[in-house]
């Protein structure tokens, strides 16, 4: 659907924009060195490539060593595969599937940036060494890409009759902590083996899963609750086989009685907690309860093993978006996908993605505040101003040196260049505005070097607020900027603005006309402007040095109430608009070269057509920064390198 149509005289600088789309890569998963060949590697179409070789193993190494997790990536994936037993049963063995879908994992794992594989019991359905050693062999496919992945005894895999010290077992010869030491997330096991912990960075931050038996006995939640303690500020998803389940389908999740005992014994008291994943039961359902610290606990209960083929290798993606505070499930056969749909029988057909509301779902999940009992944020502290003066720097400005919170600034205002290049700010009368039109503010972006801002009260009609320039005779008027610029600004605008009173407002602009520059286009307009449009986009229209018309580049429409940080880089050929670190789309890919000027002065909060001010900035701007080069992200002045 077209979005909002916004009209007047703007509408020349729209028509002249040249978009040019970009695209970024994401984040990969996989650790360590491969160790040997994939004997029958199929890929996503299901086609075998062939017996084990030497070039097979050349392969894995080669995708082993680009397929790293991207521990920054606000996005990240856990993979969980609930009970395969039915694949794995006496003289029915169908381990395909199952390899398949870890196959699945790997080859997907850069797109996905899939981290972790948790695999919730109930590996074999009799627990026999014979039953074990071919899925045993199925997991060697996340072994020889150095994947981090757990397993957990089900009450299949076992003697149900026993817990945790039941001693050595078939489970434990295949999969104990021998096996597991060799995986780069194993953090470590409880003594008697069956119980481990696993660790893995990823949306910048550490996570911990807890893989606990069948029946853990007191000395295994025990080690659990020490495993926790020390991990203090780490949050920590729980996987077992038995700990929740529903009556029906569509259900709501209850605790079991072994779940009961590990809610009272460990979950409840142990906020970092805040998600669980079983199998055992089925069918498939979910819940959530709320810990002795008052925060939320989701209980998730997937399992397959009734469904056409021994569930088809079933797994569950579970994709963190912490940039979104969401989680989003989907369930699906990575086996049955890799068929071609003709060759899918009618029952396969059926299988190959579950699409009911406790198999695919999303979850919101407001990371910060849920984390905040054990991981509080800590509030980014102020950085000098020294340190903000990298080469180039042009002119330097921050408002956290003025007057308390609220305060009315002064009407002489007076913002010193702090890059020591002369370029001071100084407060241009307003006829008819109040003394508060401009007010000292100790909000401010989070990632801001200054803890402080200027509140700007202005608008239209009547043109009423504040604004600062540059004096006569600055170093900045008169700068053609031929070499490249950044030019940086911390900005919020109030929840209340509206298109009719404050659309078309400058953070930051250049006096002087087209029309005197001797540039096509609307004459009236500043041959230099950051905008705000009528739709809360931001605008960066200016006329470059080698174009005979201005050139523009425009934002998506931003969220009112929220802090944002923008840059407009220009390398001496092309400009580029960012919003947060992020580049735009309608980026044009037109020649711009330097900045014109008529040696007038620049303005903070104001902005002129036809050489008369005509609109006032409404919100708050923190930092200003001028740069007579192109800067890379990671030199902005909210980077965090």
């Amino acid at each position: 659907m077209p979005g909002p149509r916004h009209t007047g005289r703007r509408e020349v600088l729209r028509a002249a924009t040249v978009v040019a789309a970009g695209s970024a890569a994401v984040g990969i998963t996989g650790a360590g060195s491969a160790a040997g060949a994939d004997g029958h590697k199929v890929s996503a179409q299901g086609h075998k490539a062939g017996a084990q070789s030497h070039e097979a193993s050349a392969a894995d190494n080669v995708a082993a060593a680009h397929d790293r997790p991207a521990p920054d990536n606000p996005r990240f994936t856990l993979a969980v595969m609930p009970d395969t037993q039915y694949l794995f049963d006496g003289a029915s063995i169908n381990k395909e599937p199952v390899e398949a879908a870890l196959r699945y994992v790997v080859e997907h794992a850069r797109g996905d940036n899939i981290v972790f594989l948790s695999h919730l019991g109930d590996l074999v359905e009799n627990g026999r060494p014979e039953e074990f050693a071919p899925i045993s062999d199925a997991f060697r496919v996340l072994d020889r890409r150095g994947a981090g992945y757990s397993v957990l005894a089900g009450n299949h895999d076992i003697d149900a009759r026993t817990d945790d010290q039941r001693g050595r077992t078939p489970y434990l010869d295949a999969f104990g902590p021998k096996r597991m030491r060799g995986t780069p997330t194993f953090g470590g096991a409880s003594p008697d083996g069956y119980n481990t912990f696993h660790t893995f960075r990823a949306a910048g931050r550490g996570w911990l899963v807890l893989a606990l038996d069948w029946r853990p006995s007191a000395a295994g939640i025990a080690w659990a609750r020490k495993v926790v303690a020390r991990h203090p500020r780490t949050p920590v998803i729980l996987t077992t086989h038995d700990l929740v389940y529903a009556d029906g389908a569509g259900g709501e999740a209850r605790l079991s009685e072994n779940g009961q005992r590990l809610w009272d014994e460990l979950i409840d008291g142990n906020d970092q907690i805040f998600l669980t994943l079983n199998g055992h039961y089925w069918p498939a359902a979910r819940t959530v309860r709320e810990n002795a610290a008052g925060h939320d606990v989701h209980l998730h209960l997937s399992n397959y093993q009734d469904r056409y083929f021994g569930g088809s290798g079933m797994i569950r993606l579970y994709r963190f978006d912490l940039a979104r505070n969401t989680i989003d499930v989907s369930t699906f056969s990575p086996w049955l996908l890799a068929k071609a749909p003709g060759r899918r029988n009618a029952l396969e057909r059926r299988e190959v993605e579950l699409t009911g509301a406790d198999d695919s779902f999303s979850l919101p999940l407001d990371f910060e505040k849920r984390f905040a009992g054990f991981a509080p944020v800590v509030p980014r502290r102020p950085r000098p101003a020294a340190r903000m003066l990298v080469r180039g720097t042009l002119a330097y400005w921050r408002f956290d040196g003025g007057g308390q919170d609220g305060s009315p600034a002064d009407q002489a205002l007076r913002v010193r260049d702090l890059s020591g290049r002369g370029n001071d700010l100084v407060r241009a009368p307003v006829p008819g505005s109040p003394a508060d039109a401009l007010r000292w503010s100790a909000e401010h972006h989070p990632d801001q070097p200054a803890h402080g801002s200027l509140r700007f009260e202005g608008g239209r009609p009547p043109l009423r607020g504040a604004l600062l320039r540059t004096e006569k005779g600055a170093p900045l008027n008169t700068a053609t900027f031929r070499s490249g610029f950044t030019v940086e600004a911390f900005f919020k605008l109030p929840a209340d603005w509206a298109s009719s009173r404050n659309a078309w407002s400058a953070i930051l602009s250049r006096q002087g006309t087209l029309a005197a520059a001797g540039k096509e286009g609307d004459p009236a307009e500043p041959v230099a402007t950051l905008s705000l449009s009528d739709g809360h986009a931001l605008q960066w229209a200016v006329a470059p040095l080698d174009q005979d018309r201005n050139v523009t580049n425009w934002s998506h429409e931003l969220p009112l109430g929220t802090w944002w940080h923008t840059a407009v880089v220009n390398d001496g050929r092309h400009t580029t608009l960012y919003v947060d670190g992020c580049p735009v789309a309608r980026n044009p890919a037109t020649s711009a070269n330097g900045l014109t000027t008529l040696g007038l002065s620049w303005l903070l909060g104001g902005y002129e057509y036809d050489g008369a001010l005509d609109q006032l900035f409404c919100g708050w701007i923190g930092d200003v920064r001028i740069v007579g080069r192109a800067l890379p992200v990671g030199a902005f002045m909210n980077a965090h390198s």
